[in-house]
């Protein structure tokens, strides 16, 4: 089977109920919602791409020129209605790299949609793309997303890593692979 390279195009990536797809004008209201809400960032970087720019319309309208060098965010969409996003970033060319991230709104939290966007993520990365390592990092803290990676697999390599996480003082975090 022929694999495509990563990040060639946007993909579109659906099963059952989920659908991975690019985000469109039509998700400001969703996409901004998730950007203003302290808990869902709590446990995150402070750079993420959506949250460098006040307007997310903005946000949008460039997500896929400026943001499809190393990295893809796409919409978390279930039966149509968004939940948040997912994120392949860091993208190593020679090794065949990438890691993957997710975010939900709150009223998304604990109804196994992370979990099933990231087995679609690893899936298409996977059989799709000539991607042959992922990897994730968490903050230690955030339990919920390292039950997300067991369930899909991940294997913990590193506990409590120091990293620049875009905070004050650097970020303790677990770093996963699979």
């Amino acid at each position: 089977m022929s694999r495509r390279k990563l990040f060639s195009e946007v993909p579109f990536i659906k099963k059952g109920r989920i659908e991975l797809r690019a985000l469109g004008p039509e998700d400001a209201g969703s996409l901004s919602e998730l950007v203003q809400s302290s808990r869902v960032y709590r446990y995150l970087p402070t750079f993420l791409f959506e949250r460098q720019y006040e307007d997310v319309r903005y946000v949008i309208r460039h997500l896929y020129d400026l943001g499809m060098k190393e990295s893809i965010i796409l919409g978390i969409f279930v039966n149509g209605e968004f939940c948040g996003l997912a994120e392949m970033y860091g993208y190593r060319d020679p090794i065949h790299k990438i890691s993957v991230g997710y975010r939900l709104l709150e009223r998304c939290w604990g109804k196994g949609i992370a979990t099933e966007a990231l087995g679609m993520m690893v899936d298409y990365l996977y059989d799709e793309t000539d991607i042959e390592i992922i990897t994730a990092s968490t903050m230690i803290e955030n339990l919920a997303s390292a039950n997300v990676l067991r369930k899909n697999g991940f294997s913990l390599v590193v506990h409590s890593a120091p990293e620049d996480w875009g905070y004050a003082e650097p970020t303790l975090t677990d770093k996963w692979i699979r």
